[in-house]
């Protein structure tokens, strides 16, 4: 039997061979010039980089993409060719193209997770980015590959829902095993991308009655330096479920008060301008905010007066507690005005009956 190429047959595949070297050698530059004249002017009209990012994951991509496509019509154009190699070119271009998404997906997410980490850098949140990222990172490039080769086990009739079924139990006995850590970890993402506090920010847990500047945001747990140089770590599911004050955030300023009384009769105006002037001489005061005296209530022994001012940090709210309360307590009594303490006075009342059987 002859099984030799006739010539129409040779001139099918000289025209495959030239459409297959086309695409290889100008393919480059025309998916180039349709990019440069489309894509990249739209992406120039935009003000985010994220555009020019994922641009730049995608373009090599479409060449490569352009190529496999002249590839694929060129060899159609032999069909019987490989009918008769027994050769599956339906399989064989799915592969590829499956390789070409696969690969556009990778650079993608890469792009995408350096781009993001590079912002947080940007916002001084340099250690969360260099903790969080890489880890989402590799968790979703994980998943890709698990998804790429489910779909190509799948095409070629391998049985993977066994496989599917395994990888879930597996999951579920690791989640159940791993409870409280993954627990930790989820609130850690939370807490990354939520941000409640950063790096330096001074925070107090109210149900711990923790406070202190924060050292770390790991994904399992946050440490935090007390002021007495303490380091207390805490796992980021109990900050999860806890009330934060940050006393950083949005700005370090903070306001602090006491409650001071003077005794009755004080003539109130003189008491609230010798509070106000004495607590405005305070080194550290911010003179750009209101020092307030407000005559609060009736106290039991005294008229009792709120006094409140402004600090640039709450760093120094008990020094600060110190020098007001000494310069209010020296300038009321340099004025005359008493500060009374508490006092409780006991009159006892009896009957004429029991004077007269005490007497005797």
């Amino acid at each position: 039997m002859n099984i030799s190429p006739t010539m129409e047959q040779w001139i099918e595949i000289a025209i495959s061979v030239v459409i297959i070297l086309i695409a290889v050698f100008a393919g480059r530059r025309i998916v180039g010039f349709i990019l440069q004249r489309v894509l990249k002017r739209l992406i120039r009209l935009t003000t985010s980089s994220l555009d020019d990012v994922v641009y730049e994951a995608i373009a090599p991509v479409l060449y490569w993409l352009a190529v496999v496509y002249a590839f694929q019509f060129s060899l159609s154009r032999l069909a019987h060719v490989f009918e008769f190699l027994r050769f599956d070119l339906e399989r064989f271009f799915f592969v590829l193209y499956l390789t070409i998404g696969f690969s556009a997906a990778w650079r993608l997410i890469s792009n995408v997770a350096k781009w993001y980490e590079r912002q947080l850098v940007t916002d001084r949140d340099t250690d969360i980015g260099k903790q969080l990222m890489p880890f989402i990172r590799r968790v979703a490039l994980i998943i890709l590959m698990l998804i790429v080769a489910i779909i190509l086990l799948d095409r070629f009739n391998v049985e993977v829902s066994g496989l599917v079924a395994t990888l879930g139990i597996g999951s579920l006995a690791i989640a159940l095993a791993a409870q409280a850590a993954l627990a930790d970890i989820v609130s850690g993402f939370v807490i990354m991308v939520d941000r409640p506090y950063r790096i330096g920010d001074r925070i107090e847990i109210l149900e711990l009655d923790t406070w202190g500047d924060v050292e770390d945001v790991g994904l399992r747990s946050t440490r935090i330096r007390t002021r007495d140089n303490r380091m207390v770590i805490v796992p980021n599911s109990v900050i999860g479920k806890s009330l934060i004050v940050n006393y950083s955030y949005p700005t370090s300023e903070y306001r602090i008060e006491i409650h001071i009384g003077v005794a009755y009769g004080t003539e109130l105006e003189k008491a609230r301008q010798v509070m106000v002037e004495a607590v405005q001489k305070v080194d550290g005061v911010l003179n750009d905010r209101p020092v307030e005296a407000l005559f609060l209530e009736f106290g039991e022994s005294a008229l009792v007066f709120r006094v409140r001012w402004w600090l640039d940090s709450y760093a120094d709210t008990r020094r600060m507690f110190d020098k007001v309360n000494t310069a209010l307590y020296n300038e009321l009594t340099k004025a005359g005005i008493v500060i009374p303490f508490p006092q409780l006075e006991v009159r006892h009342k009896g009957l004429p009956s029991q004077f007269a059987m005490t007497r005797q």
